[in-house]
């Protein structure tokens, strides 16, 4: 009978991927591994009798189903509201009140905001598990797990890699994460590709300075040496400027035709949902990753419920 790991993870909420050693993310990926091979009957019991509460201040479309998939798959119930116009927060309830209120009612709470810093603030105040499933432009550190195993499940490692990230550099939350957290592993090369008006944020270079990284505004000058290419989509709604999108919309479309040199075992990925920057022509390929990386997302979120389950922070 397959065994859960035990594991040293050391974390009472996941608000943010810097949070994280090393230690911690190879903690998750050993449980999801184990979660997609665990027989539905035994799985179904892990967090019978548990609540989880799913807030999604922001709309949200495969974070949330694939979180109450997870719920679901391990025998938890599950609580809450996908848009905030149903909740309290509209008659003017603070977030701090509403999570008080919700970590009274639940075992862990996961929850996406649109303002940079909600998950933190949220996890000040809670007396329960905080999973942060995204805050605005900020932080999305469960992607960031399912990304990072889903790499692990592609080439069998993480380490000694080439990775480039393509698109939204600037507003991007699933690439600054995932920059952080590839900094934990050894021989990782980055390589940041964008117009000149969307590059990696300052702080998140800083925060990554023990790996090698360079800066591109053309895909061609540096995909023959990618092993995997992860492209994002130019957000809309992370401009407060209409005219600064209209610039860079369409900047990369991804086809066959712009992969001509790529390495054979390159692979492609994608946070989703995509617009025009990733053709369906590569669906059926063998670069095409984006698909298998979504269903990724419920053993690894099955993963952080199951190490979240028990925790008491006060």
């Amino acid at each position: 009978m397959e065994e859960i790991p035990k594991t040293n993870f050391s974390l009472k909420d996941v608000v943010s991927i810097s949070d994280f050693k090393r230690e911690d993310i190879e903690a998750v990926l050993n449980v999801a591994e184990c979660m997609e091979k665990l027989p539905k009957e035994r799985k179904s019991s892990l967090l019978k009798g548990k609540i989880v509460a799913s807030l999604f201040f922001e709309p949200s479309t495969r974070t949330r189903l694939s979180f109450e998939t997870a719920i679901q798959n391990l025998g938890a119930g599950v609580i809450g509201f996908a848009d905030a116009k149903v909740s309290s927060v509209k008659k003017g309830e603070t977030l701090s009140d509403t999570i008080r209120v919700v970590s009274g009612y639940a075992d862990i709470i996961v929850m996406r905001h649109y303002i940079e810093g909600a998950a933190r603030l949220a996890s000040e105040v809670s007396s329960k598990p905080i999973i942060n499933a995204g805050d605005g432009a900020n932080q999305h550190p469960t992607q960031t797990l399912l990304d990072l195993y889903t790499i692990k499940k592609a080439f069998g490692k993480i380490d000694g890699l080439t990775i480039g990230l393509l698109g939204d550099l600037k507003y991007g939350r699933t690439v600054h994460s995932l920059a952080q957290a590839l900094s934990l592993f050894d021989k990782i090369k980055l390589a940041f590709i964008s117009p000149e008006e969307l590059k990696m944020p300052e702080h998140i270079k800083e925060h990554i300075k023990g790996i090698k990284y360079e800066e591109f505004t053309e895909l061609a000058a540096v995909l023959p040496e990618l092993d995997v290419l992860y492209v994002t989509r130019i957000q809309r709604e992370r401009f407060a400027d209409p005219a600064e999108y209209e610039k860079v919309r369409g900047k990369y479309i991804v086809n066959k035709e712009s992969l001509k040199g790529a390495k054979e075992c390159l692979k492609i990925m994608h946070p989703l949902p995509r617009v025009n920057e990733l053709s369906p022509e590569l669906d059926q390929t063998k670069y095409a990753l984006y698909f298998e990386q979504a269903r990724n997302g419920v053993p690894v979120r099955e993963a952080l419920l199951y190490l979240l389950k028990d925790v008491r922070k006060w």
